[in-house]
């Protein structure tokens, strides 16, 4: 078991848009908490149902969610306290460096296609699926491929067992990957493949950018 506690990676600018993305899925948390129609009752709502997908159905009368559109709403969703707080701290440690590096606008922008990507990945990996998927993770697991690329020597203190350490990311982050890969071997009821479409997803968009830049200066 390993969990990143916090990197050694100053920015030069105020990540304003990863406070931004952490206070809206803390918000949206409580309230749904607190509604009438509680937690379960809105990831079925808001969640994407790979099923309704592939099938193009029609939104529910008594909920008015088209399909597509839950591919973006499920992003701001999570089950539980412990899922909530799990992605928040993985957005915090390593979104405001990727935000750093891409600026405020590119970088909700990148989040945004990071999870889409991530969402069309579980829906083509389980199309069939008829529960919900919910939670950030997906757009989150793009910021981290970034943070690989961009920031691989960076150090990471991070709980291994009982130990703190501090790893590079490009060891914390790759080993992240792996684990993805063979959880989403054995199955189970997490998304795996949201977090491995949106971790390439994220490594993509820096190649693309790279290769944008490059061209420029030629």
């Amino acid at each position: 078991m390993f969990i990143p506690l916090r990197d050694e990676n100053p920015t030069r600018r105020i990540p304003y848009v990863t406070w931004l993305l952490i206070a809206a899925n803390v918000v949206i948390f409580l309230l749904g908490a607190v509604s009438s129609q509680g937690l379960q009752q809105n990831a079925l709502r808001f969640g994407a149902v790979p099923y309704e997908i592939t099938h193009f159905l029609s939104p529910d009368a008594a909920f008015g969610v088209p399909p597509l559109l839950t591919l973006l709403t499920s992003l701001f969703m999570h089950g539980s306290l412990l899922h909530l707080l799990g992605n928040m701290l993985y957005l915090w440690i390593f979104g405001n460096n990727v935000e750093d590096a891409l600026g405020p606008f590119r970088f909700i922008l990148f989040y945004v296609v990071c999870g889409l990507a991530a969402g069309l990945t579980q829906v083509a990996a389980a199309p069939g699926s008829r529960l919900p998927m919910i939670g950030a993770s997906g757009a989150i697991a793009g910021v981290l491929g970034a943070y690989w690329l961009l920031s691989p020597g960076a150090r990471v203190v991070t709980l291994v067992l009982v130990f703190i350490v501090r790893v590079p990311a490009v060891i914390v982050l790759g080993l992240w990957f792996v684990l993805q890969l063979l959880s989403a071997g054995m199955g189970g009821g997490v998304a795996w493949f949201a977090h491995i479409g949106g971790f390439l997803a994220g490594v993509a968009l820096i190649v693309a950018q790279a290769k944008m830049r490059t061209r420029r200066r030629a």
